[in-house]
């Protein structure tokens, strides 16, 4: 049996691998993926909206009074925007500190629309795992069979700079929530 595609998913799952590929290669994260991404977003929050049947969905999560429901709610977008938020501000905060390039503190902001406020933690989880298995990738020595494939050789020029691609880490994190998400298509 087919299944169902959201092209919304499908979009947004291209742009983060994009982002991370560019992450990986450049060291650069471009601005017009982040931006794609948030349009993307908005794209689908408005067709969300203008298929709900009743104002007891989405539309009635923006507009209720109490803001905290609105904020912590999963069906609410209040939800999304306080998780892109919180991580952009974490974002912006270890680039000040120059922790993190400018396009990986851009790109939290995205990821945060996407995952949601309750997919913060599993996303934390899976930002762990992956920043360990990186550094385990980083730190183990490389068999001279693979030395020849362009993926092991950029690996070993980022091991020499020690400059770590941290989109490539946060877009397979944003990715395993995404896909865990109950409804994901």
């Amino acid at each position: 049996m087919m299944e169902k595609v959201n092209i919304i998913t499908v979009a947004a799952t291209f742009l983060f691998l994009h982002a991370a590929w560019s992450d990986f290669r450049f060291w650069k994260i471009p601005n017009t993926v982040v931006l794609a991404l948030i349009a993307v977003y908005a794209l689908d929050v408005t067709l969300n909206l203008l298929m709900a049947e009743r104002t007891g969905g989405a539309l009635g999560q923006l507009m209720a009074e109490d803001a905290g429901a609105a904020l912590f709610s999963t069906a609410g977008i209040g939800g999304d925007i306080g998780a892109g938020l919180l991580l952009f501000a974490l974002g912006f905060g270890l680039w000040f500190f120059r922790l993190f390039g400018a396009g990986d503190a851009k790109l939290f902001l995205p990821i945060g629309l996407f995952v949601g406020w309750h997919g913060m933690l599993p996303f934390a989880i899976f930002l762990l795992i992956g920043g360990i298995v990186t550094l385990l990738a980083l730190r183990l020595p490389m068999p001279l069979q693979l030395a020849h494939f362009s993926v092991v050789m950029r690996l070993e020029e980022i091991r020499a700079t020690r400059k770590i691609p941290y989109g490539v880490i946060m877009v397979a994190a944003a990715l395993a929530v995404m896909a865990l998400r109950p409804g994901a298509a």
